[in-house]
């Protein structure tokens, strides 16, 4: 192929056949599928997934719950008319000491948000997100939504988070987050079994339900209390959404329709929102705890991580016949956390308690008794662990959350205390066809 296209460099492809990749020689191929040797086939070649590899670990001073990224090409910079320069890319982190960081790519941390005296979260974060260039929202186990407002110096050497709005509405911890810039909504995922929808606009956001403040005197005995020395805001949510019946593990928007929402939950079902009327829309049941979930637009695909330690991809039309239309297997521990491949329609990353994140390509499959099954392309350990030796009798440390960037790279945090990076070329999703 590369003597074909006449590169100067040679360039390492793989080879699709009907959209799966070819693991054997063509006459295998053609044997194991009954195919006669005259058939034409039709042969698409991409281009090789280099491993990504290690660039820079960022430590803290404990667990690192949630990762979100500030580049030229994430999501925020394509709902902003506000241009992220070259050089000057962020990340965010949650940690389970309660605070917000926010990094460049030096490894320096340029803002850390309030601690809980002074209008932060009293107890550990579990998901971040950026909702514009200037805009944190944030979730916890104090079961707080909260929304900040992120700014820089003009050098970028420092800037400041700083408290905007506190959402009460959820009885049980705020577990996972997703916003939608343009519509100016969140999504949350609670352990009270509810998902709840909000507005950072605290015009549209309507009063605090006044027994779930923290000054309320009906308030149990149990739950912290931090007197704050800052007044923030205090708002409710514009809709909580009831039907799971157990503990709700994440909430996403539909990337095409922000009207749309989905939630996968311990109850084992994927559920579909709109999110206008606060309908129901359809339920999926699977055979397992659902514990996040992530959207492939343009293969009307969902997938959800699962108790299970696989990733099932379901189709959520209602022309879809049967639940689970393909199962990634590969991980050894539950799968909390997954995200697309910028630079390609097919890729998905996911996080695991087993310590690594795996990269998938859907194509990548063989098809089994239990239907068709894919296996990952790159397994990522985590870097302290092969610093230090992996753990006597388990799994690496946990992976709680990872995002995938174009120009960043796979950003992923965990139980070592650190934001690990890796970077590596991204697969092309078509190059040319031959026969």
């Amino acid at each position: 192929m590369n003597n074909l296209l006449e590169l100067p460099k040679p360039v390492p492809f793989e080879f699709l056949i009907n959209g799966r990749y070819l693991r054997t020689s063509i006459d295998e191929y053609l044997t194991a599928n009954g195919i006669s040797a005259e058939t034409v086939l039709d042969v698409e070649y991409v281009r090789a997934l280099i491993p990504p590899l290690h660039v820079a670990s960022f430590l803290h001073d404990d667990w690192v719950s949630a990762v979100d990224v500030l580049s030229g090409t994430s999501h925020v910079a394509q709902w902003s008319s506000k241009e992220i320069q070259s050089g000057k890319e962020r990340i965010l982190s949650g940690s389970y000491d309660g605070l917000l960081r926010m990094w460049n790519l030096s490894g320096e941390t340029i803002a850390v948000s309030p601690s809980a005296g002074n209008g932060g979260h009293s107890s550990s974060i579990k998901g971040v997100r950026m909702a514009s260039p200037n805009q944190i929202v944030s979730c916890g186990i104090d079961r707080t939504v909260r929304l900040w407002k992120y700014s820089e110096s003009e050098d970028g050497l420092s800037a400041s988070i700083t408290p905007q709005v506190e959402y009460y509405g959820h009885k049980g911890s705020v577990d996972s987050i997703a916003v939608h810039g343009p519509s100016s909504r969140i999504l949350s995922a609670s352990a009270d079994n509810t998902v709840g929808f909000w507005s950072t606009k605290k015009s549209e956001s309507p009063e605090a339900p006044s027994d779930l403040l923290p000054s309320s005197a009906s308030r149990s005995a149990k739950r912290r209390k931090v007197k704050s020395s800052v007044s923030t805001p205090q708002r409710g949510p514009l809709a909580l959404f009831e039907s799971h019946t157990a503990p709700v593990s994440a909430a996403i928007f539909d990337t095409k329709d922000s009207t749309v929402g989905y939630s996968t939950s311990w109850d084992h079902t994927l559920r579909t929102w709109d999110l206008v009327t606060s309908a129901l829309v359809d339920t999926r049941t699977t055979s397992y705890s659902l514990l996040c979930v992530e959207h492939l637009p343009q293969l009307t695909l969902l997938a959800a991580g699962t108790a299970a330690r696989h990733i099932t991809l379901i189709d959520p039309r209602d022309s879809a016949t049967t639940v689970s239309a393909m199962t990634l297997r590969g991980h050894t521990n539950v799968v909390v956390s997954l995200a697309r491949d910028p630079n390609s329609q097919y890729g998905l990353i996911s996080g695991s308690h087993d310590g690594t994140c795996r990269i998938w390509d859907i194509r990548s499959t063989k098809t089994e008794k239990d239907g068709v099954v894919g296996e990952s392309i790159y397994s990522i350990s985590r870097k302290s662990v092969e610093d230090e030796g992996k753990r006597m009798g388990g799994d690496g440390v946990k992976v709680f959350d990872v995002c995938w960037d174009k120009t960043v790279g796979i950003a992923s945090v965990g139980e070592d205390k650190a934001i690990q990076i890796n970077r590596g070329e991204g697969i092309l999703q078509k190059d040319a066809v031959s026969k």
